[in-house]
């Protein structure tokens, strides 16, 4: 479409994060903004259509202030940053999450489509405004999903204008997306975006646009749309909870049972390589249950660390791939003469609702990550980074950790003496039996206490069978509930 003023701009800018509303969602706080770039031809206007590509699933809206510059901006100070914006707009910043990866970091195809910067519908006269008193609301089918105002933002109006024009000559016409606050989520064909911009008594009215499924497959000569699961959350949002990566009474289940009884357990099913070895835990009083997400680390090779190694490697979208119930497991190759994980990104695991950290390498910063209220398992400490002994490769596949096989979706149970992998299938009878491997072992220890020598009670044989039987029935007997009316 036409520039709102007739104009093309020469560029559209769009800030990442800067609502403290929206770095609390995504976990983490930037210090100093930072900004992708979105193509002139992505604009559009008020009853335009969204255009959802064909294979995408993760079409998101971000509602958004939008300035207009009036006045080229070259080295402004940020006190006079607000004196070159001209008229002030609601942008929805569209974008599908399937093709991020196409462009990791510029988000070029992913936000840059035809339409998927509409803008209007009308302008604000940036004189009549007070840039600390905007509101910015954002409405879908008419039920409203966000909601904040420009005194919250981490960086206001005028250091933005400042910040861009230290390098970058911002010319009239030219749109700047100042981000999005909290509640930017998915929408399908058949949804309606609202976005609204008011203050000081004026407003940009509704910008309202249909979203619609494109009428063609998308052509295959490029990135095809791809999604997975950290990608789904990051579209998501807080608008849809993940569902629980364990059933709550297994997960109980086996926080309830001692690894030393599971391993038992597995040993009599002919399991018996299931032991994580080599592993300590930095907190010795903590449990752990929960499913394995997995992260391999090769051998340190220089010429390929550089490629691997360096920027959102495979260690930090392991991170970043968790969800709450997960353990990320690591295959370091029992080499510990090196850090695989610090107290940074263990501390941005456990915000994202990981259920523990196993690694069979070394652990850095193992004070500050002991401190955490995250289970962790380690092969020893180190004071080094991962660069002098490994190359983050990938994640998501089967690894070998402290000579125990672990495939993801395997579930990992850790206490003071260590850590099993317990295959999906067989938890709830590994549950049942140990839960009666422990009961018996009660027994049994109430018989030592008592002076009885161990030759036919441990373990259990005929002789003593018939008194545990007894005991056990007392003890079911002892231990019901009282109903309802019985007396106490």
């Amino acid at each position: 479409m036409a520039h709102p003023l007739g104009k093309t701009p020469s560029k559209i800018i769009a800030v990442h994060l800067n609502y403290p509303s929206r770095a609390r969602e995504r976990g983490r706080v930037p210090d100093r903004p930072s900004y992708f770039l979105k193509p002139p031809s992505s604009l559009s206007g008020a009853g335009d259509p969204i255009v959802r590509p064909r294979g995408c699933e993760l079409l998101g809206f971000e509602g958004e202030i939008a300035l207009v510059v009036g006045e080229r901006a070259r080295r402004v100070r940020p006190e006079d940053g607000w004196s070159h914006v001209r008229w002030v707009t609601a942008a929805n910043d569209a974008g599908v999450y399937d093709l991020r990866r196409a462009d990791r970091g510029s988000n070029l195809r992913s936000k840059g489509a035809d339409g998927f910067t509409p803008v209007g519908p009308r302008l604000l006269d940036a004189r009549a405004l007070d840039p600390d008193a905007l509101r910015v609301r954002t409405r879908v089918n008419g039920e409203l999903v966000q909601d904040d105002t420009s005194d919250t933002l981490l960086f206001p109006f005028g250091e933005l204008i400042a910040d861009l024009s230290r390098l970058v000559t911002l010319e009239p016409g030219d749109v700047i997306l100042t981000g999005t606050p909290a509640g930017a989520s998915v929408v399908s064909p058949g949804d309606v975006v609202e976005v609204e911009v008011d203050g000081c008594g004026l407003t940009t009215g509704p910008l309202r646009n249909p979203v619609e499924e494109a009428g063609h497959d998308l052509e295959p000569w490029g990135a095809m749309p791809a999604a997975d699961p950290a990608e789904r959350a990051a579209a998501w949002g807080d608008a849809r909870p993940p569902e629980p990566l364990l059933d709550a009474r297994l997960a109980e289940g086996l926080r309830s049972v001692a690894v030393a009884t599971l391993s038992a357990q597995l040993r009599r099913r002919g399991l018996l390589h299931m032991s994580i070895d080599g592993v300590r835990p930095t907190r010795p009083g903590d449990t752990m249950v929960g499913v394995a997400h997995t992260l391999r680390y090769l051998p340190l090779r220089e010429d390929l660390f550089e490629r691997h190694g360096n920027g959102t490697n495979a260690q930090k979208r392991a991170v970043e791939e968790l969800r709450p119930g997960h353990v990320l497991v690591m295959d370091a190759r029992r080499d510990t003469s090196a850090g695989t994980i610090g107290d940074i990104l263990a501390l941005r695991a456990a915000r994202r609702g990981a259920a523990g950290v196993v690694t069979d390498g070394g652990l850095r910063d193992s004070a500050a990550v002991a401190a955490l209220d995250l289970p962790v398992y380690h092969g020893g400490e180190h004071p080094s980074v991962l660069g002098r002994r490994h190359v983050p490769w990938d994640t998501g596949v089967p690894v070998a950790c402290g000579g125990a096989l672990v495939q993801p979706g395997d579930l990992l149970v850790g206490d003071a003496d260590g850590v099993v992998v317990v295959p999906p299938h067989l938890a709830a009878e590994l549950v049942a039996d140990c839960r009666e491997q422990e009961l018996q072992e009660r027994f049994i220890t109430e018989q030592v206490l008592a002076g009885h020598g161990i030759d036919g009670l441990y373990p259990l044989g005929p002789g003593w069978r018939g008194p545990y039987e007894q005991w056990r029935e007392q003890r079911t007997r002892h231990e019901q509930p009282t109903r309802q009316g019985d007396p106490a």
